[in-house]
């Protein structure tokens, strides 16, 4: 069966209730959890510590400006790779660098809020979505960034369910006026201490994920950025520098990747990037069905899906874009709180 079919079927089964579609075959089962407690004994810590705080205002020096208006409100919602899990300092993790990068492209300040929560699954978006909505929080963010899906695949949640809830989350958060960009599931095949073929297996079902989530995303009205493909190859021919102290969760230049892939989008969604009149062909850009696009970017990282047109002669089409990364300045040593 093809990615794009899969995809589709596991978008399918979330829109309408499903929740029998799993990512294995009950074959495997046996011999994927013998090898998950072999990667669980050699992976160090995990999930356990705890990220640096990197709230605060970015960009403060652009106050200054006459012209500089408002500051935006960004929030970071996800999973410990969106709370910068594997770092030491706020300036290193990926909300912050995004806040950075975001200010300096917009030429304001940014007042980024970050409820990213380390070891959240799927499940724990809606709680996350209440304190980013939530009166105590201040206005409606202008855009919102999730990373999420990693926990949902080591914790064996049914796909469908997975995208059920990212698709409900990204629904309010849309609903309430937030822009909304999804960094979609990583490549578990990369981590080091996974072994053959329980690697084979994580990269597959990584990138089944990967392309539902983009399918149930841009039915809501976001744009997801492909993450798998972008810290595959990357990622497993610089292991030392790219994964953190314990080989699981990225280091603060892996983060510095994953963010320059996702700043152009974030930009974008907020009409801050330069859009091409058209699809650039030889960027292997174009209009694609929503399943066929979903899929080519699971395999393809730091590609961009949004919606374009709600329908067309086999259903429902989204734009595929490839765009130029902006590699960003290293941000305030430490946010204004």
């Amino acid at each position: 069966m093809s990615r794009a079919r899969v995809a589709r079927r596991i978008a399918a089964g979330a829109a309408y209730g499903g929740g029998g579609i799993g990512l294995l075959g009950a074959a495997t089962v046996g011999l994927v959890l013998a090898e998950v407690q072999l990667a669980k004994r050699s992976v160090g810590n995990g999930g356990h510590g705890t990220p640096p705080r990197a709230d605060g205002r970015y960009g403060a020096a652009f106050a200054a400006r006459a012209t500089c208006g408002e500051p935006l409100r960004f929030a970071m919602l996800g999973d410990s790779t969106a709370a910068g899990l594997g770092v030491h300092r706020a300036r290193q993790t990926p909300a912050a660098l995004l806040a950075s990068g975001l200010a300096a492209v917009a030429e304001r300040p940014v007042d980024l809020k970050v409820v990213a929560k380390a070891g959240a699954q799927s499940d724990d978006l809606d709680r996350q979505v209440t304190l980013v909505l939530s009166d105590e929080t201040g206005p409606v963010p202008d855009v919102c960034v999730v990373m999420i899906g990693a926990n949902d695949v080591t914790h064996r949640m049914p796909p469908t369910r997975s995208v059920r809830l990212l698709a409900s989350a990204v629904r309010r958060l849309r609903t309430a006026g937030a822009e909304v960009v999804v960094g979609t599931c990583p490549d578990l095949g990369t981590i080091e201490p996974v072994y053959q073929p329980l690697r084979w297996l994580a990269r597959r079902v990584s990138r089944q994920l990967a392309a539902a989530q983009t399918i149930g995303v841009v039915e809501q009205g976001g744009r997801t950025v492909s993450l798998g493909d972008l810290l595959g190859p990357e990622f497993a021919a610089n292991p030392r520098e790219l994964f953190g102290p314990d080989n699981y969760h990225p280091s603060a230049e892996g983060y510095a990747t994953a963010a320059m892939a996702v700043l152009p989008t974030l930009c974008a969604a907020l009409g801050l990037w330069p859009e091409e009149e058209r699809p650039d062909v030889s960027r292997r850009e174009g209009f694609l069905p929503v399943a066929r696009a979903a899929a080519r970017a699971a395999a393809e990282g730091g590609t961009e899906v949004t919606g374009a047109m709600p329908s067309g002669p086999r259903g429902p089409f989204a734009l595929l874009k490839r765009r130029r990364r902006r590699r960003i300045q290293t941000p305030d040593p430490s946010p204004i709180a």
